[in-house]
């Protein structure tokens, strides 16, 4: 089931987070958050966005959000979207799930443009961004610093209207 997410799931979704904070790139927070901190970030980013969640037998195995891209007021009309899935639970078809109801709410909204931004690599993300429509319009080179490597990041763009 996909349902909007709520102040409850909070513990739930940190866990799935912080397991990708301390073990791979696709996040460049590199200590894992408090829940205090995440409650503010969920609380933030609901208030203005679709946040969701997927949960199998009241077990929360995903989630996915659209946020703010940057905050000077021309980017009013983009937006960064993102997707977690447990780990242990990819290759299920989650993801997918989760970005195709993501990007359902987004158009329902006056967004102009959704962007994906990626560490780079990752095959997965690449494919799963690309399955919906996203296209690579750039690369950043060593913008991250992270595990004593510098990491490249990739941005994929999708136009919802």
């Amino acid at each position: 089931m996909i349902r909007s997410v709520h102040l409850d799931d909070a513990q739930a979704l940190l866990d799935i987070y912080n397991y990708y904070v301390l073990h791979t790139t696709v996040t460049f927070d590199i200590e894992p958050l408090s829940i205090e901190a995440f409650i503010n970030k969920l609380n933030h980013i609901n208030k203005d966005y679709p946040f969701i969640v997927f949960e199998v037998d009241d077990e929360i195995l995903g989630f996915a959000y659209g946020s703010r891209f940057r905050p000077k007021p021309a980017y009013n009309y983009v937006a960064e979207s993102t997707v977690y899935v447990k780990h242990g639970a990819q290759g299920k078809g989650i993801g997918s799930k989760l970005y195709a109801q993501l990007l359902e709410e987004l158009k329902r909204t006056e967004l102009h443009t959704v962007l994906g931004v990626l560490t780079i690599p990752n095959d997965a993300s690449v494919k799963l961004h690309e399955k919906f429509g996203f296209q690579n319009v750039a690369l950043l080179k060593e913008v991250g610093f992270k595990f004593d490597a510098w990491q490249n990041v990739g941005i994929w763009q999708l136009h919802l209207h």
